[in-house]
């Protein structure tokens, strides 16, 4: 099965990493998030990639030139334009695609889900894309109170209703029909709550480790993790 990872963003909200860089490349530890996306995938079996670029995608081609080393990747870079939504990088790659089903995720989440489980979820539907949805760490930490008195304190603790987009998708080829490669086509709004209102996007829980990367201190986070030599998305992938 084919890797779809979308590279093209500016991650504006992480403006001074990402004026010489696109987003995908800011490292975690000494490798950049993307590469620790890719190995996620790769621990599983799932060795070609197609990289849909628009910010700075020189970059990334660059520094995979130079630092692919023994890993035995297929990977396609797709120069999918500046300002494209990721509906319409999709659709520029459909040519590409060269499985039935394929795997597209975001350039900016980490996760242990397992991925042979996902693949086997979506094949077990007859719907035309699963969507990963987790429950993610609170901003905030949990307190309950017994009057004016704290009894229990958690900080920072798994939600514990409620689901959001976890960004690890499958979709079928069919997935196509409702793209097109105007820079305006988005994903998200448009192309999954179409699918989703006709009860064709399936729901993928998974409950374990999950973390985007949309600020500073959620890179400072995901580098503690690095430091700690116990990193959950490649030892459970492997």
């Amino acid at each position: 099965m084919d890797v779809i990872i979308f590279c093209g963003g500016r991650g504006s909200r992480m403006s001074d990493e990402t004026y010489d860089k696109p987003k995908p490349m800011i490292s975690i530890g000494d490798k950049p998030i993307l590469w620790h996306i890719m190995k996620m995938y790769s621990n599983k079996g799932f060795n070609r990639f197609i990289l849909t670029l628009g910010y700075k995608g020189d970059v990334i081609k660059s520094w995979f030139d130079k630092n692919l080393n023994n890993e035995n990747w297929d990977i396609n870079f797709i120069d999918t334009g500046i300002d494209s939504e990721k509906g319409a990088r999709l659709k520029k790659v459909e040519k590409n695609v060269g499985s039935d089903n394929f795997h597209v995720t975001y350039g900016d989440g980490v996760s242990d889900i397992d991925l042979s489980k996902l693949v086997e979820f979506h094949n077990e539907h007859n719907g035309e894309a699963t969507m990963t949805v987790v429950r993610p760490p609170s901003r905030f930490g949990f307190v309950s109170l017994d009057g004016n008195i704290v009894d229990e304190f958690e900080e920072k603790p798994q939600m514990q209703t409620g689901f959001i987009n976890g960004g690890f998708f499958i979709f079928n080829k069919s997935i196509f029909n409702y793209l097109n490669d105007k820079d305006d086509c988005d994903l998200e709004y448009g192309t999954l709550d179409v699918i989703a209102k006709k009860k064709k996007l399936h729901a993928f829980k998974h409950n374990g480790f999950w973390q985007c990367m949309d600020n500073i201190r959620e890179k400072e986070y995901l580098d503690e993790i690095i430091k700690s030599k116990e990193i959950p998305w490649l030892e459970n992938n492997v």
